[in-house]
């Protein structure tokens, strides 16, 4: 009677791994959605808990097999064989679902990742749009322009390091068919964005260049300008104060 029920235990514990397997690693599954991908990430993890549990029957069967075996060897090797093979398929379904469960946690991470970069990105896009914003309405001031170039070439000094993670990890999921749909849209927003402002504050940049260098001369020849005028005047004042005849004066300074 003891090897019949052992014999069933081991019968029911075969069972249950075959029902294992069908439910968590042969289904198909398609992660359109972070919710469906969320879900099944908790899935794999309570199979893989649910497996472990089993852990301490697979142990009881064992120990059982064997007292049995030393009472009666001829039913304990018979059990011992049928023992062995579902041992070696429980490992096998440990391993397998460990396997998937942390493949899917992987996945999870790296779209986590990926959200995280974005918005990252996202929050230099804005600033990036803001300084452009503020170079469209400068007081005519050497300062003014000079700041706001120093303050945009600042911005744009921005590595691209969060671009490659972006780029990286966005074709990783799309590759492995998750969530392709939303991440493609999200780059192909992104992208866009970046591009345009790229451009845009690269052709501003230019602009106030260009701008600052002409203030620089304009101010330079003031500033020449003013130094002849200021040589012009105190020789003027120094021909007044020697009552100097108008006539007498070289013909630039009359």
């Amino acid at each position: 009677e003891k090897a019949v029920n052992l014999k069933k235990d081991l019968a029911e514990m075969q069972e249950w791994m075959t029902q294992a397997e069908e439910e968590y690693l042969e289904k198909d599954f398609e992660y359109k959605s972070p919710e469906e991908l969320e879900n099944a990430v908790e899935e794999m993890k309570r199979a893989k808990e649910d497996v472990l549990q089993k852990e301490v029957r697979v142990k009881i069967l064992k120990d059982n097999i064997k007292v049995l075996a030393t009472k009666v060897p001829s039913s304990g090797q018979d059990l011992a064989t049928e023992l062995n093979v579902v041992l070696e398929n429980y490992q096998l379904l440990c391993n397998r679902i460990r396997g998937k469960c942390h493949t899917l946690e992987e996945v999870w991470s790296c779209w986590i990742e990926l959200l995280q970069y974005l918005d990252l990105e996202t929050a230099w896009l804005n600033s990036l749009e803001e300084r452009v914003q503020v170079t469209g309405n400068l007081p005519d001031k050497l300062d003014a322009v000079n700041d706001a170039l120093e303050s945009l070439e600042s911005v744009l000094r921005h590595p691209a390091d969060n671009r490659t993670q972006i780029r990286e990890l966005g074709q990783t999921l799309i590759d492995g068919g998750i969530l392709d749909d939303i991440i493609s849209e999200k780059l192909e927003a992104f992208n866009a964005r970046y591009e345009e402002l790229s451009h845009l504050a690269v052709s501003r940049q230019i602009a106030l260049e260009q701008q600052l260098q002409t203030m620089r001369e304009t101010d330079h020849m003031l500033q020449v300008l003013q130094e002849s005028l200021g040589d012009l005047d105190r020789q003027l004042t120094s021909y007044l104060t020697d009552r100097i005849d108008a006539f007498q004066m070289p013909q630039e300074a009359q």
